[in-house]
């Protein structure tokens, strides 16, 4: 069975629900708006935070309208940033398709991003439950701070591992604990549970992001963004930090600065990725993602056994071991 379909399976009828809701919501009278709606909607990926939102709702009861709304919410929350990200690091790919920046201009991609952005808040009012608007304030702040981190973190020589997990816990784990905690206070009153279902979102969400960036070593062609494109934008990740701090190699340090301050060579940045491959650096990241899989199943231990435990078992296996 497809890994995608095995994490729906519990959540078939209420994804139907979703991607209808999401539909209604992506719809303008302004032909340029609607038409850069449509193409960001041709590339809506795999439905991830939705799906989590889903599947902690369930977990914890029943997808209810809150938790539709919810869902929808926050996935129009990311897209808005993705587009505003792609803007600020002047990326021209998202998802093996050409950017709204790329496609369209700079000011389209934002005045757009902004439109998405309201679509979120129009959702958010619907939710009947108050606490939803105090979870998404909270993610907003921590998405912006996280993106700000980074940029300095670009700007600064330092080489730490403390500051990269601080960064993806802020840029990509809290929106994955927003969405399975949104899920959860749809469902129900226990805190222990909404809590518990947070922790586990917020794990979820640094492996996720720790996967991903080991894409950015890979030579494949499916992935959608190019090799070193992280290091092209003065970004260092968890396989290189690893190898520069453990193997104090003068030469791979002195690229490594000069990736952070954007005067790196393609062919010095192909030196310090083969640098990375050669001494353990994606075998390092693995390690300590699949340590972050196997916390996030411990947090699921507590609920009895049932389709939708199945699922977001599925879920981890899936975002620890996908191949794009």
């Amino acid at each position: 069975m497809d890994a995608l379909q095995q994490i729906r399976n519990a959540i078939e009828a209420e994804m139907s629900d979703f991607i209808q809701t999401w539909n209604q919501c992506m719809h303008s009278d302004n032909a340029l708006l609607q038409e850069v709606l449509t193409h960001v909607s041709s590339r809506k990926g795999k439905m991830m935070r939705p799906m989590l939102t889903l599947l902690s709702a369930k977990l914890c009861g029943e997808v209810c309208q809150d938790t539709l709304h919810s869902a929808v919410a926050l996935e129009l929350m990311h897209t808005a940033t993705l587009i505003h990200d792609d803007v600020v690091d002047e990326s021209e790919e998202r998802r093996g398709q050409d950017s709204v920046n790329k496609t369209y201009d700079n000011k389209i991609a934002v005045l757009v991003g902004d439109f998405i952005l309201a679509l979120s808040i129009e959702n958010v009012s619907k939710v009947a439950n108050r606490r939803f608007s105090s979870i998404v304030a909270a993610t907003t702040r921590e998405l912006a701070s996280g993106e700000l981190l980074q940029l300095k973190s670009v700007h600064n020589q330092e080489i730490s591992e403390d500051v990269y997990f601080r960064i993806i816990h802020q840029k990509t784990a809290s929106l994955f604990a927003a969405c399975a905690q949104a899920g959860a206070i749809s469902a129900t009153d226990d805190e222990g549970m909404v809590q518990r279902l947070g922790k586990f979102g917020e794990t979820l969400g640094l492996c996720f992001q720790i996967r991903d960036d080991i894409f950015d070593y890979s030579h494949s062609t499916e992935i959608g963004k190019p090799t070193g494109n992280d290091m092209k934008e003065g970004k260092l990740t968890l396989p290189a930090i690893f190898v520069l701090k453990s193997g104090n190699n003068a030469e791979m340090l002195r690229i490594a600065k000069a990736v952070k301050n954007l005067s790196a060579t393609e062919s010095e940045i192909n030196r310090l990725i083969d640098y990375t491959l050669q001494n353990g650096g994606i075998e390092y990241a693995e390690k300590r993602m699949f340590q972050l899989a196997d916390e996030a199943k411990e947090l699921l231990s507590v609920f009895p056994d049932s389709d939708v435990k199945s699922s977001l078992f599925a879920y981890i296996d899936y975002v620890a071991r996908r191949t794009v």
